[in-house]
């Protein structure tokens, strides 16, 4: 899958940094995420795990293209966010 980032215009590099996550952490979370659907304006939203553990939520448009997306941004799911987000994924029988 081609990933394709937002850059910020101020720093010039993938806005995605600005929250502590790096381009192998969403590329972990969009190849298999625990939860994907559907978020506002066109776009998509995944939840799911890094290799390194960490649970993360990454907001992206498909791209025209066949298997490539463009990522507006991504950061950790904590405290209540998780709880919800594993309780949904409990329901559904998955861990």
């Amino acid at each position: 899958m081609k990933i394709r980032f937002y850059v910020d215009p101020e720093t010039g590099v993938p806005h995605v940094y600005k929250h502590g996550v790096d381009e192998i952490e969403v590329a972990d979370v969009l190849s298999t995420p625990g939860e994907d659907r559907v978020g506002r304006d066109g776009s998509r939203v995944a939840i799911g795990r890094t290799r390194g553990g960490r649970h993360l939520k990454v907001i992206y448009v498909p791209d025209p293209q066949p298997a490539s997306v463009f990522v507006i941004t991504a950061y950790e799911v904590a405290g209540k966010a998780l709880l919800a987000y594993r309780r949904r994924r409990k329901r559904k029988g998955k861990r």
